[in-house]
């Protein structure tokens, strides 16, 4: 007990301002709540400050870098003497994007009358927590908590890289081996092959990318292999003697520190937090959302469950229940994908039809010069229902989610044939996938 402690009683108090926290925050705060939100850093978490955006601007900025090389520009009639980076002000340029984007998050909370607390916290009862921070040592008791603590990469040799210790690299490797068999590995090897760095992509399992689609993965390959990225299967991580070394493991939920125990929350063998639909933890006051509950580390996840929860505690009757994640790779060239592959949707036991259209024959990539890539559509053969897409190629995530949304409302191949596309247009690529599958596609040829 802290002496003359003094208890602040709070409607909605979240825990951590990262994807999940502050759209839980922001989503209670438009529907009336008075929020607390406590964050022992800056707002936006893992994502915005030492994730997804600091690699997607470093992958922005090694492909504009790229594409001034002297092949790639020759085929537009181009040339140019030479071309160079700097990296110190590309790492500048990032921290900008990054720095703009969480004070924008920051300008929001304000905007929307949360209450920001710089601390760490963890629970004191079922119904209080303890904020140790800038202020002090802060005692609140809450009518609702949301638990929003994301999570960390495991611990590592002190020898060993973590993506987000790359990322921040002073100066760049002539030769770094990246080891792992997720979106990370793969964006963080084709940033730093497009920068001239000699990249290993050391994968711990016998394929690529074992979950997606395999004609997609090797186009997925055949960009890499452009990128000179020497690509080694079946790897033991822990033999692994190169370095300078990327390791990119699953990340564990950031839970320890928060005593849950005495809050009468519930948590898996691995520290994930449990909740049901409604994101509602095993004490009725408590909920949880993002990646502290061990399952999928994605902030788009995370965004939904954080509105979902805010709702959820206002008096909806919401749930989280997509029916398919996204996912994506930003590679060279970039993949996307959602629900299920032919070979997923046979094992689930439909009989299916497929569908595929290369991008080599869509007038928009050529114009762009990026023939490399496709879409491919998955269907249910009796009723035509649409189960699953993949996109490899320019703007494969934006491309995707015409797909997803087609997947989510149980749309059919002809639903999404009978809308117009426009021309000349990378979507188009969409559009004939889906009537390939119907063996009517206009500008390839079709199955018998």
């Amino acid at each position: 007990m802290v002496v003359g402690d003094v208890t602040t009683a709070v409607d909605v108090l979240i825990l951590g301002a990262g994807p999940a926290g502050y759209a839980a925050a922001i989503r209670a705060a438009q529907l009336g709540r008075k929020v607390t939100l406590v964050e022992p850093g800056p707002v936006g978490g893992t994502c915005l400050n030492r994730g997804c955006i600091p690699l997607k601007a470093l992958l922005e900025a090694s492909e504009r870098y790229a594409r001034t090389g002297i092949e790639e520009l020759a085929q537009f009639g181009i040339s140019a003497e030479t071309v160079s980076f700097d990296w110190s002000k590309m790492q500048a340029w990032k921290q900008g994007v990054i720095e703009r984007l969480s004070n924008g998050v920051r300008r929001l909370l304000t905007g929307n009358q949360v209450e920001l607390v710089q601390g760490i916290g963890w629970f004191l009862n079922e119904k209080e927590v303890r904020v140790e921070g800038e202020h002090g040592s802060l005692r609140f008791a809450f009518e609702h908590c949301v638990i929003a603590t994301g999570a960390g990469a495991p611990l590592l040799p002190t020898d060993v890289l973590t993506p987000e210790q790359a990322l921040k690299l002073d100066t760049l490797p002539e030769q770094v081996t990246i080891a792992g068999n997720d979106y990370i590995a793969l964006e963080l090897a084709t940033a730093l092959a497009r920068l001239g760095v000699t990249v290993e992509l050391a994968v711990p399992g016998e394929r690529l990318l074992p979950e997606v689609e395999p004609a997609a993965v090797r186009l997925l390959q055949t960009g890499l292999r452009k990128l000179k990225i020497r690509v080694k299967t079946g790897v033991v991580v822990e033999q692994l003697k190169a370095r300078p070394l990327v390791v990119c493991k699953e990340v564990r939920p950031a839970t320890a520190g928060l005593r849950l125990d005495v809050a009468g929350v519930q948590v898996d063998e691995q520290g994930g937090i449990k909740v049901d639909s409604m994101m509602r933890t095993s004490n009725p006051a408590v909920y949880a959302v993002g990646d502290c509950l061990g399952s999928h580390a994605l902030a788009a996840v995370a965004l939904k469950q954080g509105k979902v929860a805010a709702e959820v505690l206002s008096g909806m009757r919401v749930q989280f229940a997509p029916m398919v994640v996204p996912q994506v790779v930003q590679g060279w060239p970039e993949l996307a994908a959602a629900g299920l592959t032919a070979e997923a949707a046979t094992r689930a036991g439909y009989q299916v039809k497929t569908g595929r259209f290369p991008l080599a024959a869509n007038g928009r990539a050529l114009t762009l010069g990026a023939d490399l890539g496709a879409v491919f559509v998955v269907a249910d053969a009796e009723h035509e229902t649409v189960l699953g897409g993949t996109v490899v190629g320019p703007r494969a995530a934006d491309l995707l989610a015409s797909l997803t949304l087609a997947i989510e409302m149980g749309a059919t191949l002809t639903d999404l044939t009978e809308i117009l596309y426009a021309h000349p247009a990378l979507s188009e690529a969409v559009l004939e996938g889906a009537e390939n599958a119907l063996a009517r596609a206009i500008h390839v040829l079709n199955k018998p």
